[in-house]
């Protein structure tokens, strides 16, 4: 493991500790906040592929019920029936927060609270599997919306996970033993300059001892 380029000092070595108690500290909690990202990211696939399977499933249902239309209604009869709308429906677009990423919520809003105002067409020219397939149109809207919300959501915070799950391996991997072979890199050379220091020391000391002995040998 590479190290860094530092001194070997007392005051690097205690600065480069408290670095990593802080990294611990962060990787704890990103791992933390990795698995609850992934808890509720796991939810809301769930609760994505049943929402997928009901619109697939509506869907179905509302094609089976044009084609019907359109096999009682001649082509032109039913393109203008279908050519102007008497209610406009929008979307309102809002966002709430999950573990620190802003995921969009979808509401429809209707100008017209009349559910006949569905019906871009005067009742008694068209037939009942038009009044069906426009009927069931418009019940399947709520979950389309909705469905939109959660694909969205479900794509936002894939890319969160993906970008906690790198910096908790960066701090894994690579962080962490970096500041741990450091330190441990500072401490050996603190020790080697200990016993450096200790044996020259010593070797002063046997110098003035020899030295002294000598002296006071000479004096007598």
């Amino acid at each position: 493991m590479d190290i860094m380029n530092v001194n070997p000092t007392r005051m690097q070595m205690s600065k480069l500790k408290k670095q990593l108690v802080t990294a611990r500290r962060g990787h704890k909690m990103l791992k933390d906040k990795r698995d609850e990202l992934m808890r509720q990211f796991i939810e809301l696939v769930q609760e994505n592929k049943r929402l997928r399977e009901r619109v697939e499933a509506e869907l179905s249902r509302c094609n089976a019920h044009f084609i019907n239309a359109s096999a009682v209604m001649s082509k032109k009869a039913l393109d203008s029936s279908l050519m102007s709308s008497k209610q406009q429906t929008g979307v309102e677009v809002g966002s709430k927060n999950i573990m620190s990423v802003d995921v969009p919520v979808f509401s429809s809003v209707s100008e017209s609270s009349e559910k006949s105002d569905i019906f871009p067409y005067g009742l008694a020219f068209t037939s009942f599997e038009l009044d069906d397939a426009v009927s069931a149109l418009n019940d399947i809207l709520p979950d389309l919306i909705k469905l939109a919300e959660t694909e969205k959501s479900c794509e936002l915070m894939a890319a969160e996970i993906e970008r906690t799950r790198r910096r908790v391996n960066s701090l894994e991997h690579v962080m962490i033993p970096r500041y741990e072979a450091t330190i441990k890199y500072i401490a050996m050379k603190l020790e080697e300059n200990d016993r450096s220091s200790r044996t020259r020391l010593m070797k002063v000391k046997d110098m003035l001892l020899e030295k002294a002995h000598h002296y006071s040998q000479h004096s007598n």
